[in-house]
Order: structure tokens, then C-alpha cells, then sequence
């Protein structure tokens, strides 16, 4: 397959990228407008586009959005995260839309951030959204496929979880403080971790490319969510390190203030329930599995 990818240097590009290519795939890599004489580039803040219509896309993954993770949340990095998500995707959608030779299938990225602070409750693809702020972009970037959808390509949205990996990301930052044994619950250590290693998510988007029986919203979360508690003991338990030095809600809201209450305090318990009854077989048979292999510490 030709497939063209935004946001081709993230975390999750970078990795499928590579999967991709050594799968047999042609990707493309989406360019920033003046940096290269690609066929493919664009400027979403200026709202335009190049796409070379003489090669056939079969498949255009979507992956651009600035990290939520970085720093606190004024009221102008909210600004950013929200609209180079929109802005993006909205002129990814028309351009795809108004292409004489248009790609099979659009697979855009979104969030379970969608479902907000769920609490204990389970929540799939059917369940309602939340309404924190989170929640409301993942709405809005949802929304921002329709161009593709009413044009007829297969459009998926991506709503992801928290992604483990140790080369980036939520694992990466935690290694080193619990490696120190400097470890600990979060808060009351209830809210929920719905998780997928990068292993599994670049399996989860092949299946979404190659299954057209899948379209709109779809859950890429492993099967088993956990609590942070359960996650931060079973991280301690792989690494051989305590867990005993908790950070407390205060003192998530003094340093990240709204970041640290949707990020870290607030979770939702997630279930990749159309992926399950569409036949997608599951790598990661549990969190401990799964950390043991990110990480390389096999039980002797």
C-alpha cells in the first residue's frame, strides 16, 4: 500500500513508520510547506496544502497535534493543542475529499481522552463523551473528519490510550524516578490507566488499515485497564524498585494545576470493544506482560 503519514517524527509515527516499511508499505512522510520538495506537504496554520494527485494513496494516517504533556496549561497552550489538532485535520479531510484519485481509507488520530473523568464505569465506543477539556477537543477533532467521511472514504478515528514506551512519553519520564526508588501512588490512586504499548498500537492501525469493516470511532487500548495504583506497583514489581513515596492531589494541582487534574487525577476505564469483535488478536495479554517486554526484564 502507499500510505501517507502526518506527524510521521512522533512517538507513534516514528514506530510505524518503520513498521510499516519493513511490512512491505510505500510511506510517505508529510512535510512542512518550504522545508522540501516532497509530494506531499501542507501548512495547516495557513490553511493549504500540496498533494501530488499522480500517485495513488491508498491510505492517509493522521497523527499531527501538539503534546499535551508539555508544561502547564495556559490559556495559549490550550489554544495550540486544540487547533493543531483541528486546524490540521479539518484541512487534511477537505483536501483528501476534493482529490480526483481520493486514499481508500483516512485514519485520524483522537483520544480516549473523549470520555472524560469516567471513574469506575466502563466505557467503549458507544458511550457518551465527557466534558472537561480534554474531552471536548477529542470531540472537535472527531468532528474535524467529516469532510472525508461525506466524500465516502472510510474514515476511523483513532481514540487512543496512553501509549508505554520507554523512549518517549508517560514510561520514559517515569523510569528514572523509579528506577531511584523514588516510585509512588498518584493522588488516592483509583482513577484509571486504560494503556497500549507502542508494540500494540502499530499492530491496532495495520488492522485498521487492512479491516474495512471499521470505520468511525475505535478504541486502541489493551484489554486490561488498570488503576495507578495497580500501575505503579507493577511497574515497582518489573523494576525491582519500592513504590512508598505517593504524590498527593494537592500537590499535583500546585505544580500542573489543570494539566496535572485531567493528566494524572482523572482516568477513565476504557475497553477496545470494536476491535475485540471485529477478531483483532491482542499481543499484550496483561500490564506486567507488557512491561516486562518494553522494557527487556524477563523473570529468571
Amino acid at each position: 500500500m502507499n500510505v501517507l503519514i502526518t506527524g510521521s517524527s512522533g512517538l507513534i509515527g516514528t514506530q510505524l513508520t518503520r513498521f510499516l516499511t519493513e511490512n512491505g508499505h510505500h510511506v510517505y512522510r508529510m512535510q512542512r510547506n518550504g522545508q522540501s520538495d516532497q509530494p506531499f506537504s501542507w501548512d495547516p496554520a495557513g490553511g493549504n496544502s500540496s498533494m501530488d494527485d499522480a500517485i495513488q494513496l491508498d491510505a492517509v494516517i493522521n497523527l499531527s497535534g501538539a503534546s499535551i504533556a508539555d508544561g502547564r496549561w495556559t490559556e495559549k497552550r490550550k489554544k495550540l493543542i486544540l487547533e493543531s489538532r483541528i486546524n490540521s485535520t479539518r484541512l487534511l479531510a477537505e483536501t483528501l475529499a476534493g482529490m480526483q484519485n481520493r486514499p481508500g481509507v483516512f485514519i485520524s488520530g483522537s483520544a480516549i481522552g473523549f470520555y472524560g473523568d469516567s471513574g469506575e464505569q466502563v466505557v467503549d465506543e458507544d458511550s457518551k463523551p465527557g466534558s472537561n477539556f480534554l474531552a471536548t477537543v477529542a470531540q472537535q477533532w472527531e468532528e474535524a473528519t467529516q469532510a472525508a467521511s461525506a466524500a465516502g472514504i472510510r474514515t476511523v478515528n483513532m481514540r487512543t490510550g496512553v501509549v508505554l514506551s520507554p523512549e518517549a512519553g508517560m514510561l520514559d519520564k517515569l523510569l528514572l524516578p523509579f528506577k531511584l526508588g523514588l516510585g509512588g501512588i498518584v493522588g488516592n490512586g483509583k482513577q484509571y490507566l486504560s494503556w497500549v504499548s507502542i508494540h500494540e498500537i502499530v499492530n491496532m492501525i495495520q488492522f485498521l488499515l487492512e479491516n474495512e469493516s471499521l470505520s468511525g470511532p475505535v478504541n486502541l487500548v489493551a484489554r486490561e485497564p488498570v488503576t495507578n495504583h495497580t500501575f505503579t506497583k507493577t511497574l515497582g514489581a518489573v523494576l525491582k524498585r519500592p513504590t512508598l513515596i505517593p504524590l498527593p492531589a494537592y500537590a499535583v494541582k500546585l505544580a500542573f494545576g489543570e494539566m496535572g487534574e485531567e493528566l494524572l487525577l482523572s482516568g477513565a476505564r476504557v475497553m477496545p470493544k470494536r476491535l475485540t469483535e471485529a477478531g483483532y488478536e491482542f499481543v499484550d495479554i496483561s500490564l506486567e506482560a507488557a512491561l516486562r517486554s518494553l522494557l527487556g526484564k524477563y523473570e529468571q
